[in-house]
């Protein structure tokens, strides 16, 4: 059991550190050039990222973690008395809550909306203006939190 633990932790800290990484390029660089561009040319791109991250590698990556920390969150409760286990108990909820439920509750309602809108209407430039403040903002929420269970999971490991 201890080694599934270990193996599972040690995944964890991957897929956190894969997450925080990605969306640090979102917030660093990415939609900030994006933001450059004018809404017309801005949303097709940005509807076109939504669209081609919708892919097994990334969701593997994404939903995987997510799952893990779900099993390791139950398992340092049931092991609450074990070294380590706060840390794997706050990592693995920092994820699920910081980076899955908000990407899921904030992240991809925004996504929906700007796709849903014709990037060369009044409407569309409203839309951008509006999606690129509100989901850099939750990327920020998410990258932080990817980060941060990264390192609670690094610590949590023996």
């Amino acid at each position: 059991m201890d080694r599934l633990l270990y193996a599972g932790t040690f995944l964890s800290v991957l897929g956190t550190g894969l997450i925080a990484g990605a969306f640090f390029a979102f917030s660093s660089f990415v939609m900030g050039a994006l933001g450059k561009l004018a809404p017309a040319n801005g949303i097709p791109a940005m509807q076109s990222i939504n669209v081609v991250v919708i892919n097994p590698l990334f969701l593997g990556v994404f939903v995987g973690t997510a799952v893990l920390c779900l099993v390791l969150g139950c398992s340092a409760l049931l092991r609450w008395s074990e070294p380590g286990s706060a840390y794997l108990l706050a990592g693995a909820a920092v994820y699920v809550f910081g980076t899955f439920i908000v990407t899921m509750a904030l992240n991809v309602p925004l996504n929906d909306q700007l796709a849903a809108v014709d990037p060369s209407s009044a409407n569309g430039a409203s839309v951008w203006i509006r999606y690129l403040t509100d989901w850099t903002m939750w990327n920020h929420v998410r990258t932080g939190a990817a980060l941060i269970a990264s390192a609670c999971l690094i610590k949590a490991l023996p």
